[in-house]
């Protein structure tokens, strides 16, 4: 038997147990994960409180819980290459993350992937990267940042943000962020110019300056400023519902990352160009804490679970 993080009704925190399951083991094409850490992100407990949301991933009850991990290769099927038992991995497995083992097809479609992972990176700093990170790159490149660009950037001090945020300043942007006036410093540290988000937004930023793009991380306010400001539309990215961004925004999302994405961040992360932020780390006992300072949305990093 192993341990995997279910949920048999959708709901808040209350509903994920820790229960023993199956030992699960690599089929054919297939690659088992020992889980070392698992990080968190805001889809993993959209999906577990909100039925529409979780029918749009086709995530049916009961439920497994979660998405990015980080371990080590310990079984490998038959036809897979490239892996070996040993190798330190990272990667996403929806509905499946928050468990003792994952099981992974590295050549299955966006919904599963896995990459190695660097010697000198942590397994709980990799377990932060394939949601938020490649989400950053996917937006920093849809709008195509540049050294003489400045990027308003909303939602900064999030999750994604602070990925951004970072990514955007190694491509040559000057960086506006907005945020609550108590992530400032915070946002100062990462190379950032902050603004509080809120009624008069546009009047706050063209103080600063004139934006040439922007990445609207959280919600729709920095994408409708930047239209306001004179951004053209296709220089401006989000990630929320299409419906709900202003006419000709570019939405994007981790699926849309270019490839090397991933290589690019690791490199950027062991070269020591870019920071990744944990703000806690709870043991997988505790997954229900963990998912209530998660989804309090005032958390300045990643939360990660560990095994």
């Amino acid at each position: 038997m192993s341990r995997a993080v279910v949920y048999e009704k959708f709901g808040g925190p209350e509903v994920l147990e820790l229960r023993e399951v199956p030992e699960p083991h690599a089929g054919p094409g297939q690659v088992r994960v020992r889980v070392a850490a698992a990080g968190l992100n805001p889809l993993d407990w959209g999906l577990a409180q909100r039925p529409e949301t979780a029918a749009m991933f086709g995530i049916t009850l009961p439920s497994g819980f979660g998405y990015d991990f980080a371990g080590v290769v310990d079984e490998v099927g038959e036809g897979v290459t490239g892996y070996t038992p040993g190798d330190r991995v990272h990667g996403g497995a929806l509905g499946r993350a928050v468990a003792d083992f994952a099981v992974i097809t590295p050549a299955a479609d966006g919904r599963e992937a896995l990459w190695h992972t660097p010697d000198e990176v942590r397994a709980e700093v990799a377990a932060t990267l394939p949601v938020a990170g490649m989400t950053a790159a996917a937006a920093v490149s849809a709008v195509e940042l540049g050294a003489g660009d400045t990027v308003l950037i909303g939602g900064a001090a999030g999750g994604v943000g602070v990925f951004a945020v970072q990514l955007a300043k190694l491509a040559g942007a000057r960086v506006l962020g907005t945020a609550s006036a108590g992530t400032f410093e915070f946002l100062r540290e990462l190379g950032a110019e902050p603004v509080e988000y809120g009624p008069g937004l546009a009047e706050r930023v063209r103080a600063l300056g004139e934006p040439t793009a922007a990445l609207d991380l959280f919600g729709t306010e920095a994408a409708e400023t930047a239209v306001e400001l004179g951004v053209p539309p296709k220089r401006i990215a989000g990630i929320v519902a299409g419906s709900t961004l202003p006419e000709g925004v570019r939405l994007t999302g981790g699926d849309f990352a270019p490839p090397g994405s991933m290589k690019r961040i690791l490199d950027a992360i062991v070269a020591g160009g870019l920071t990744v932020l944990i703000a806690a780390t709870f043991p997988v006992e505790q997954v229900r804490d963990a998912v209530a300072r998660q989804a309090g949305r005032h958390v300045h990093g990643k939360v990660v679970l560990t095994f």
